[in-house]
C-alpha cells in the first residue's frame, strides 16, 4: 500500500523541479545588441607637424551586451586611441623622415577599443580614419585693439597700447601664413571718459592657432578729451583808466579759442572772456591801438579781428 503513496510524492516533486528550473531560465535577460559613439584621441602628433581640424574625431560601433554591461559602458568615458607617430611612421626607431604634411587613412582596429570580456564587437564605422597634417611654422605678429562703441561726448580714444605688444603664434603652415594682422577681441569703449585697462584674449578663430605666450593680452585704452575750436563774436571792448569821453572803433572784437569740449563748450567759462584798452596816461587825440583779450585758464586764442582799433580820446 506504500509504493504507489512514494511513486506519488516523486511525481509531485519532479515536476515541482523542473518549473524551477524553467522559471530561472526564463528570467535570464538575453544580450540586447545597441550603438555607440566614440571620441577619438589623437596622440603622440610629430613634433614638427600640426593636426589640422579636418581629421575624425569619433566612430561609431555596434556591440552585444548584457543590459548591466550597457549600464557600466554607459557610465565609463571610453574612447578610441590612436598613435599617430607609431601608426604613420614606418621606422618607429627612425626620426620622423618618412612623415610628410598631407593626408592619411589609418584603418580601425578592433583591439584598441577596450571592452570587458562578455561583449560581443559586431561592427565599426567607418573603417579608417581620416587625418590631415600639416607642417608646424612660427609667426610673430604685432597685436592691435579693435573698438566698438564711442566715448562719451568731447572725448577721444585714441591708440591701445597692448602688454605683450608682440605674439608668436604657432600652427599648421597654411594657417599661419595666411595670418596678417593680430587682434584681440573687441573692447567696447561706450561712453567712457577716462583711460582704463582690461585683460582680453586673442581672437584666434582656430584651435590649432597657439600663442607662445599668454593668450590674455593686457590693453591699455587711452582716452583724452577732445580738443574743439570756437569762435566767440561780438566781445564789446572795455576802457580802462580813463575819464575822458572815448570813441572806439569797432567797438567790439571777435575771438577764436581752442580747447578741451568740457571747457571750450562751458557757457559759464566762456562768459569770463572780455576785452580792454587801457588808455592809461593818453592825451585827448585819435590813436590806433591793440586791445588785450581775457582768455581763461585751459583755453587759448588762435585768432582775433581785428587786432588794431581806432581810439578818440576827447
Amino acid at each position: 500500500m506504500r509504493k504507489p503513496r512514494i511513486l506519488k510524492i516523486r511525481t509531485v516533486f519532479s515536476r515541482t523541479f523542473c518549473f524551477f528550473v524553467l522559471f530561472i531560465a526564463g528570467c535570464a535577460p538575453e544580450p540586447v545588441e545597441t550603438d555607440l559613439l566614440l571620441f577619438v584621441d589623437f596622440s603622440n602628433v610629430p613634433e614638427n607637424m600640426v593636426l589640422t581640424q579636418f581629421h575624425t574625431d569619433k566612430i561609431e560601433i555596434k556591440i552585444q551586451a548584457k543590459p548591466e554591461d550597457l549600464e557600466q559602458i554607459n557610465k565609463e568615458n571610453i574612447r578610441y586611441v590612436v598613435d599617430l607617430y607609431t601608426d604613420l611612421e614606418f621606422d618607429p626607431a627612425g626620426d620622423s623622415v618618412s612623415i610628410e604634411p598631407g593626408a592619411y587613412l589609418i584603418p580601425l582596429e578592433k583591439k584598441r577599443i577596450p571592452l570587458k570580456p562578455g561583449i560581443r564587437l559586431l561592427s565599426i564605422k567607418p573603417s579608417f580614419l581620416s587625418v590631415q597634417l600639416e607642417k608646424k611654422v612660427s609667426k610673430t605678429l604685432k597685436v592691435t585693439v579693435p573698438y566698438i562703441g564711442k566715448p562719451a561726448k568731447g572725448y577721444l580714444a585714441l591708440e591701445a597700447a597692448t602688454e605683450p605688444a608682440n605674439v608668436e603664434l604657432t600652427g599648421a603652415a597654411p594657417l599661419i601664413q595666411s595670418i596678417t594682422d593680430l587682434k584681440t577681441k573687441p573692447i567696447d569703449i561706450s561712453n567712457v571718459s577716462e583711460t582704463f585697462k582690461k585683460r582680453i584674449p586673442l581672437d584666434l578663430d582656430d584651435p590649432s592657432i597657439v600663442p607662445t605666450s599668454n593668450s590674455l593680452i593686457i590693453v591699455t585704452v587711452p582716452i583724452q578729451q577732445q580738443l574743439m575750436s570756437k569762435t566767440i563774436d561780438s566781445i564789446p571792448i572795455q576802457v580802462w583808466n580813463t575819464t575822458s569821453i572815448v570813441t572806439i572803433e569797432p567797438p567790439e572784437i571777435s575771438v577764436r579759442i581752442k580747447g578741451p569740449f568740457e571747457i571750450a563748450s562751458n557757457k559759464d567759462i566762456l562768459n569770463k572772456i572780455y576785452s580792454f584798452i587801457d588808455l592809461k596816461g593818453l592825451k585827448p587825440g585819435i590813436y590806433a591801438r591793440h586791445a588785450y583779450v581775457n582768455i581763461p585758464v585751459g583755453l587759448m586764442m588762435t585768432d582775433a579781428v581785428p587786432q588794431v582799433f581806432t581810439v578818440k580820446i576827447d
